[in-house]
């Protein structure tokens, strides 16, 4: 089967599931994106390592990477395969460097480990045809998460964070409450502050 290369093109707050986020993927020679309902938990673990942030300890998803290099283990590349009623099936493909070996996941673990192993991440053409959808350049990655063919990893999520508290402070009041958040391993407060920042840079 023809396999397609993606590229992460944005994460951000569901809009049609309270709590949960929408990770957005996009063909990376192509307009179609593929928009993936995640947890909490995972979308957090994804933008810690997108923003390049230092967790005081490290992250179930860098434990797993240590613990693999430790051992000589790479991940070379992670394939979502499958979808079955509105639920995307991933892959790694790791190797030691003599064998290649298969491992299931869930797509939002998967994509958690792609950013820390830079590896390619790869579907389907008819996962793309089936959940794909097209749009204009000008249109914002967030509208994806109003779309009805929005589809999902995981069949729960947690409360919906609020940043407007955040938006009367300053950028360098919000820098320092963003490495207090870090040290004290509150990471929703951390995703949520550099929201906020991120928004002023765009500004």
């Amino acid at each position: 089967m023809k396999k397609v290369r993606l590229e992460i093109v944005g994460l951000s707050y569901s809009q049609t599931q309270s709590g949960a986020y929408a990770l957005v993927l996009g063909e990376s020679s192509g307009s179609r994106r593929l928009p993936i309902i995640i947890g909490g938990f995972e979308a957090q673990a994804i933008a810690i390592e997108l923003e390049k942030m230092s967790p005081s300890r490290p992250l179930t998803h860098d434990l797993f990477k240590s613990f693999a290099q430790t051992f000589e283990i790479n991940v070379t590349e992670v394939l979502i395969y499958n979808l079955v009623e509105g639920i995307f099936y991933a892959k790694l493909i790791c190797t030691d460097g003599t064998r290649e070996v298969e491992i299931d996941a869930r797509t939002s673990d998967a994509i958690a480990l792609a950013v820390r192993f830079s590896c390619e991440i790869y579907t389907y053409e008819f996962i793309l045809k089936s959940a794909g959808i097209v749009l204009d350049d000008d249109i914002e990655v967030s509208s994806l998460t109003d779309a009805s063919s929005a589809t999902s990893d995981v069949k729960g999520s947690t409360s919906n964070p609020d940043s407007d508290e955040y938006k009367e402070k300053s950028s360098e009041e919000l820098k320092n409450m963003l490495q207090t958040a870090l040290e004290e391993e509150k990471y929703e407060m951390a995703s949520k502050i550099r929201d906020e920042l991120n928004q002023r840079k765009k500004s």
